[in-house]
C-alpha cells in the first residue's frame, strides 16, 4: 500500500489532506493549552479556598482550632493545597511534555511538507514543459507534412502540364523534395522528443511522483503517531500525579479519624469552667412577718437584718440567681479579676508563659551582644565594644522590667491557685463575687427579672408593685434605730461598689459587721451611722463578738 502507486493522480488532494493534518495537530495543541490554563486556574481557586478558610493568626478564631474538629479541618485545608499544587504540576507537565514539543513538531512538519509539495509541483511542472515540447513538435511534423503534401502535388500538376516550361517544373520537383525533406526531420524530431517525453513521463509516474508521494506518506504517517504518543503522555500526566492525589485523600480521611468528641468535650469544659458551685436553693421571704413580730430585741435585730436588706434590693434575696444577671461591660482589669477563678487562672498563666517567653528573647539578645562585645574587644578593627553599651543596658533594663511584671503575674496566679481547691461554701461564694461583677446575660427567661440592683424588669406593673412596696417598707422602718453591730471585719481586698446596697472599702480598712453571711456569699456591715451596705464575704476577714458563731471566719 502506497501513496505513490495508489495516488499517483490525487496530488491535489493530498496537498489539502496533509494540511489538514496539520490543522488537526495544532487543534491538539491548543486544547491541552485551554486544558493547562483551566488547571492552573483550578489550582489557583483551590488554593484561595483553602486560605481563604484558614484561621486569621491572633485571632478569636485560631483558638477555636484547638478541637480536634477543627484541627481536622486545618488539615483537610492543607491537604487541598497540595491537592492543588498536584493540579499545577498537570499544567507543568503537559505544557512542557506536549504543548512546547508539538509546536516545535509542527514548524518542522510545515518545512518538510513544503519541501516535499515544491518537489511535487516542480516535477509536475518539468513533465508539463515536456509535453509542451513534444505537442508543439508534432504540430509542426503535421504541419511540415502537409505543406510536403502540397508541393508534392503541385509538382506531378506542373510535370503534367504541357504548357510549363522545364524550367518551372524542376523547381516545382526541388520545391516538393525540400518539403519532403523538412517532413522527414520533423518527423524525426518529434520521433526524438516523443521517446524522451514518454521516458520523463514513465519517470515522473514511476519514479519522482511515488518518491515525493512516499515522503508525503511517512511524513503523514509520523504526524499520526506522534499524535498517539502526545495522547499517552496526556494520560500519562494525570496517572503520575494520581498517587500523591491519593495520599491528600488518605491525609483527609486520616485527619477525620483523629476526630475525638469526648477530648473536644473536655475542651469546652476547660475553655468555659469557671469553678464556682452552682446556687442555693433561694429561701422562702415571707413579706407578711415584720408586720406580725412581738418587739423584742431579738426579733428587731432579725428583722432588721432580713427585712431592710431585701428591701433594698427590690424584695429578692442578693447573690442566689448570679447565673442570670447581666454582666457590667467595661475594660478588662490587668489581674483578669473579672473572670471566674479557673478561667482566671488559665489567663494568668498564659500571661505568665509569654513573659518568660519575651525574658528567653531579651535574654537571648543579650547574650548574642555580649558575644559581639566580646569579639569587638579581641578584635577591636571590628568595632567599638563600647557602641553596644547602651544596646546591652537597655537589653538587661527590659529583663529587668519583665521579670517584675512577671512576678506580679505569679503572685496573683498564686493568690489564685491557693484559692481554688476551696471548701464548697468558699467556692459558692466566690461565684457570688464574680457575678456581682460579671453576671451573664439570659433573655426571656422567668429567672432573669433581677437586674444588677435587684429590680424587676418583666413588666411595668409589677416594677410599680414593687416599688410601691418597697416605698411603703422603707416608710415604716426610716424611723427605727440601726442595727446593732455583731462584729467588726479587715477588707482583705479592695471593694469598688457600683451596685444599690453595696458598699466600696479599701484593702486594709476596717469595719463594723451588723449581718453575717446568709449563705448567700455576702455580708452587710456598716462603716459610720450613714454609710453601710455588702461586701462579698470572700473580699474580708469576720470577727464576730463572743455571742456570735464562731469566734473568727477567714474566708
Amino acid at each position: 500500500m502506497s501513496w505513490g502507486t495508489e495516488l499517483w493522480d490525487q496530488f491535489d488532494n493530498l496537498e489539502k489532506h496533509t494540511q489538514w493534518g496539520i490543522d488537526t495537530l495544532e487543534k491538539c495543541i491548543k486544547f491541552v493549552k485551554e486544558r493547562t490554563e483551566i488547571e492552573l486556574s483550578y489550582a489557583k481557586q483551590l488554593r484561595n479556598l483553602s486560605k481563604k478558610y484558614q484561621p486569621k493568626k491572633n485571632s478569636k478564631e485560631e483558638e477555636e482550632y484547638k478541637y480536634t474538629s477543627c484541627k481536622a479541618f486545618i488539615s483537610t485545608l492543607n491537604e487541598m493545597n497540595d491537592y492543588a499544587g498536584q493540579h499545577e504540576v498537570i499544567s507543568e507537565n503537559m505544557a512542557s511534555q506536549i504543548i512546547v514539543d508539538l509546536a516545535r513538531y509542527v514548524q518542522e512538519l510545515k518545512q518538510e511538507r513544503k519541501s516535499n509539495f515544491h518537489d511535487g509541483r516542480k516535477a509536475q511542472q518539468h513533465i508539463e514543459t515536456c509535453w509542451k515540447q513534444l505537442e508543439s513538435s508534432k504540430r509542426r511534423f503535421e504541419r511540415d507534412c502537409k505543406e510536403a503534401d502540397r508541393a508534392q502535388q503541385y509538382f506531378e500538376k506542373m510535370d503534367a502540364d504541357i504548357n510549363v516550361t522545364k524550367a518551372d517544373v524542376e523547381k516545382a520537383r526541388q520545391q516538393a523534395q525540400i518539403r519532403h525533406q523538412m517532413a522527414e526531420d520533423s518527423k524525426a524530431d518529434y520521433s526524438s522528443i516523443l521517446q524522451k517525453f514518454n521516458h520523463e513521463q514513465h519517470e515522473y509516474y514511476h519514479t519522482h511522483i511515488p518518491n515525493i508521494f512516499q515522503k508525503i506518506q511517512e511524513m503523514e504517517e509520523r504526524r499520526i503517531v506522534r499524535i498517539g504518543e502526545s495522547m499517552k503522555t496526556y494520560a500519562e500526566v494525570d496517572r503520575q500525579v494520581i498517587p500523591i492525589i491519593g495520599k491528600c485523600l488518605d491525609g483527609i480521611v486520616k485527619a477525620a479519624e483523629s476526630i475525638d468528641q469526648k477530648n473536644d468535650s473536655q475542651l469546652v469544659i476547660e475553655a468555659y469552667k469557671s469553678g464556682f458551685e452552682p446556687p442555693g436553693d433561694i429561701e422562702f421571704e415571707d413579706y407578711t412577718q415584720p408586720m406580725k413580730r412581738t418587739v423584742s430585741d431579738n426579733s428587731l435585730s432579725n428583722s432588721r437584718g432580713e427585712g431592710k436588706p431585701d428591701l433594698k434590693f427590690g424584695g429578692k434575696s442578693k447573690g442566689k440567681l448570679w447565673p442570670f444577671i447581666k454582666k457590667n461591660k467595661g475594660a478588662t482589669p490587668e489581674d483578669f479579676s473579672n473572670l471566674p477563678p479557673e478561667q482566671r487562672r488559665k489567663k494568668l498563666q498564659q500571661k505568665v508563659d509569654e513573659l518568660n517567653k519575651e525574658i528567653q528573647k531579651e535574654m537571648d539578645q543579650r547574650d548574642a551582644i555580649t558575644k559581639m562585645k566580646d569579639v569587638y574587644l579581641k578584635n577591636p578593627q571590628m568595632g567599638d565594644p563600647a557602641s553596644l553599651d547602651h544596646k546591652l543596658a537597655e537589653v538587661s533594663q527590659n529583663i529587668e522590667k519583665l521579670r517584675l511584671e512577671t512576678q506580679k503575674f505569679e503572685a496573683w496566679l498564686a493568690e489564685v491557685e491557693g484559692r481554688l481547691p476551696a471548701r464548697s461554701e468558699q467556692a459558692r461564694r466566690q461565684s457570688g463575687l464574680y457575678d456581682s461583677q460579671n453576671p451573664p446575660t439570659v433573655n426571656n427567661c422567668a429567672q432573669d427579672r433581677e437586674s444588677p440592683d435587684g429590680s424587676y424588669t418583666e413588666e411595668q406593673s409589677q416594677e410599680s408593685e414593687v416599688k410601691v412596696l418597697a416605698t411603703d417598707f422603707d416608710d415604716e422602718f426610716d424611723d427605727e434605730e440601726p442595727l446593732p453591730a455583731i462584729g467588726t471585719c479587715k477588707a482583705l481586698y479592695t471593694f469598688e461598689g457600683q451596685n444599690e446596697g453595696t458598699i466600696s472599702v479599701a484593702e486594709g480598712e476596717t469595719l463594723y459587721v451588723i449581718e453575717e453571711d446568709k449563705g448567700d456569699g455576702w455580708t452587710r456591715i456598716r462603716r459610720n451611722e450613714d454609710e453601710e451596705g455588702y461586701v462579698p464575704t470572700s473580699y474580708v476577714e469576720v470577727c464576730l463578738d463572743k455571742n456570735a458563731k464562731g469566734a473568727k471566719t477567714y474566708i
